[in-house]
């Protein structure tokens, strides 16, 4: 029994060994800052008149007709769909390749909490997602569909966007 409180005591004494004050010393000159750093040379700066750009618009057009994808119709793309459960969703989850996906179990109105990071257009607004039958619905901070996604593969979900957008969430 003397032995354990001879190492209690031994282990307090070392750990407070070992700390020291970090805070600012406020007896110091306060007024004596760092040394003024000395002016470089700086070369010559040249002038000129850029060419204008081609062409009448520096953007390209915007795209008239949206893309639709082959076989969109829920039904056609359920009869394909492999089953799925909301466990195996959570995660992030790259879209089309170009930006990602956090799904979370978190419930946030009649979904789970879920969001995107680099997307653009409709996926943007994206608040909430939930798994009804063989899809996952993505829905916005208000609770509106925003798109469906179906398994298609292992970590692999194809569907579209409520405007007919293609959306692709591989892992």
């Amino acid at each position: 029994m003397q032995l354990r409180y001879a190492m209690t005591g031994l282990v307090v004494v070392l750990s407070l060994a070992g700390c020291q004050r970090t805070a600012y010393d406020y007896s110091s000159n306060a007024s004596a800052g760092p040394a003024p750093l000395t002016a470089q040379p700086v070369p010559s700066v040249q002038g000129g008149q850029l060419p204008p750009p081609t062409g009448s618009s520096q953007f390209p057009a915007a795209p008239t007709t949206t893309a639709t994808m082959p076989g969109a119709q829920p039904g056609a793309m359920a009869a394909n769909a492999l089953d799925i459960t909301k466990e195996s969703m959570v995660g992030s989850w790259r879209v089309n390749g170009s930006c990602d996906m956090f799904l979370t179990l978190t419930n946030l109105g009649s979904g789970s909490r879920g969001g995107t990071r680099g997307c653009v257009g409709e996926l943007t607004a994206m608040g909430s997602w939930e798994v009804a039958g063989k899809q996952v619905l993505l829905k916005d901070r208000s609770g509106n569909q925003l798109g469906s996604v179906y398994k298609t593969a292992d970590n692999r979900f194809e569907g579209q966007t409520s405007t007919g957008q293609s959306i692709s969430l591989s892992r």
